[in-house]
């Protein structure tokens, strides 16, 4: 595994909760849970193509976040750089669509965990160490001033470091 290229990526992991089939979601009884975010995702597919992957982010000390890590954990992707800490996680809550009625998404991320991360917690030179690539979304600096400076810091590092950078 080791020879194959390496790619880390960062951003934010998220809970969704959706409704059974075609239900409304504020009409609904039950909720389906999944884990995800669009870095993570990402993560996750590229394990399924036999790459390796490391995810970074920043999960609560909680049932949520050790349930989103041993999901990562099961799928094969690199969770060294996760930290922990926070008081909770982002949500996103999708009713599914039906013939004319569109899908709709409503987001929860306000005051998540990663949200609220210091960017000098993460110590890019050492994350990036031996990366083939690295990838985020623009949805992360959109979380505030610590995901952004995170990020600006990571690509900054990237940069130095030839590392790739893939967004």
């Amino acid at each position: 595994m080791s020879s194959r290229p390496r790619v880390v990526t960062f951003g934010e992991m998220l809970l969704r909760l959706s409704p059974p089939a075609e239900e409304r979601l504020l009409e609904s009884s039950a909720l389906h849970t999944f884990f995800g975010g669009a870095e993570a995702n990402v993560a996750v597919a590229l394990r399924h193509l036999g790459l390796r992957a490391d995810y970074v982010t920043r999960l609560p000390e909680n049932p949520l976040g050790d349930a989103a890590l041993e999901v990562l954990q099961r799928e094969g992707v690199g969770t060294e750089w996760i930290l922990r800490g926070g008081p909770r996680m982002g949500l996103y809550f999708v009713e599914p669509g039906t013939d004319l009625r569109a899908m709709r998404v409503v987001y929860d991320r306000a005051g998540s965990a990663l949200a609220q991360i210091d960017p000098h917690e993460i110590n890019w030179t050492r994350v990036l160490a031996g990366a083939d690539w690295f990838h985020s979304t623009g949805i992360t600096p959109a979380l505030g001033d610590g995901p952004a400076a995170a990020l600006a810091t990571a690509i900054a590092s990237a940069r130095a470091g030839d590392v790739p950078v893939w967004t």
